[in-house]
């Protein structure tokens, strides 16, 4: 049966890793436990028939075997351990030995003939993207990744790939968020998908912030993404997303330019009032060379100023203070132009620099008078 020898912190991060996809509660007992299977390598998996995530740890393996292991339980006596090598040993009975300095634990193992397959990605269309631009393009638009499971198809993002570019879409009915980065490749054509939220956020945790590639592959029904030692499947969202681009209008008339934090640090004033219990809209209105902005509940009233640049002729409109927040918050730029058109139609915020590699969309709310 398998047996194998690991640093304790290689080992420790790899279950930490292959947990995420671990189901807290499952009428499999196996998909509770992370898969360890040890050949020429030592590759742990977890698994909740969403989503897998199989990682390779560097160890020696003595003996190669299949075990499952109960991830809550393995994860803590690992973590427990002391910072030593640790050494692996499984008997036919399933039975484990883990030893790691002075310290001894004895576990009992399931077989790892219970545990489900993780699905095989055929290669349809493929791309390579930088690690750290990936994790920063989820990042900023999965906040606007809609939890109404009545579409299911925008409870993912949609991931747009062109021949010289990556573009990633979030929607839920009352904001949009879009960011696009260039792609240094050219070849294989243009190729969409969506993708689960809950998975990207994974996606999100497995990448670094480094100009290591992630490889992205698109197959018939999963998708499968790559980084380093890391792979993570899940299964693509079916269905019409949203036709984004006859969605958001371009055509504003008011365009002004405010200070991403200035403007940030205005409406977070103004929300003091503002609660779950309490809801209102931050009423703005946007002046010559400034922007109004009130809030009013029955637990007091707040006011603030945001100087800008340009003239919004008065316009009165009403947003939701936290969809707004978060377009500011997540928008990578120091300063972001305002389109707007009329009370009742949809704030566009792009950067202020002309280079579109962000756009978010909010939906105003309509104000009492």
């Amino acid at each position: 049966m398998l047996r194998f020898s690991c640093e304790k912190a290689l080992l420790q991060s790899a279950v930490n890793t292959t947990s995420r996809a671990v189901a807290a509660k499952s009428s499999i007992p196996a998909l509770e436990g992370i898969l360890l299977e040890g050949g020429d390598t030592l590759t742990l998996s977890g698994y909740n028939m969403q989503t897998g995530i199989r990682t390779i740890v560097d160890a020696q393996v003595q003996s190669p075997g299949r075990i499952v292991l109960s991830a809550r339980l393995f994860g803590e006596m690992i973590r427990k351990m002391p910072d030593d090598v640790i050494v692996f040993a499984a008997d036919e009975n399933l039975s484990v030995h883990l030893t790691c300095g002075d310290a001894s634990f004895e576990i009992l193992g399931l077989s790892a003939d219970d545990y489900p397959e993780l699905p095989e990605v055929d290669d349809q269309f493929s791309v390579d993207i930088r690690q750290g631009t990936l994790k920063a393009m989820i990042n900023q638009t999965s906040f606007a990744v809609s939890t109404n499971e009545s579409r299911p198809v925008h409870t993912g993002s949609l991931f747009e790939v062109g021949d010289q570019d990556l573009t990633v879409v979030s929607v839920d009915g009352f904001r949009l968020a879009l960011r696009r980065e260039p792609l240094d490749r050219a070849e294989g054509g243009a190729f969409k998908f969506v993708a689960p939220g809950s998975a990207l956020n994974e996606v999100e945790k497995i990448c670094e912030d480094s100009d290591e590639k992630v490889t992205i592959i698109q197959g018939k029904r999963h998708l499968l993404f790559e980084a380093g030692a890391t792979q993570l499947i899940c299964r693509r969202l079916e269905g019409d997303f949203l036709d984004y681009k006859n969605a958001i209008p371009r055509n504003n008339p008011i365009r002004l330019t405010v200070d991403t934090k200035t403007m940030l640090g205005s409406l977070d004033r103004v929300s003091v009032v503002i609660s779950e219990k309490l809801k209102s809209p931050v009423r703005c209105v946007f002046e010559n060379g400034r922007v109004l902005l009130s809030a009013k509940t029955g637990a007091g009233e707040a006011k603030d100023i945001c100087p800008l640049d340009g003239d919004g002729n008065g316009l009165e409109i009403g947003f939701n203070n936290r969809y707004l927040m978060d377009a500011l918050r997540y928008a990578p730029a120091d300063s972001v132009t305002l389109e707007l058109n009329t009370s009742i139609s949809p704030a566009v915020i792009v950067p202020a620099d002309g280079e579109e590699s962000f756009l978010y969309m909010v939906l105003p709310v309509r104000l009492k008078a």
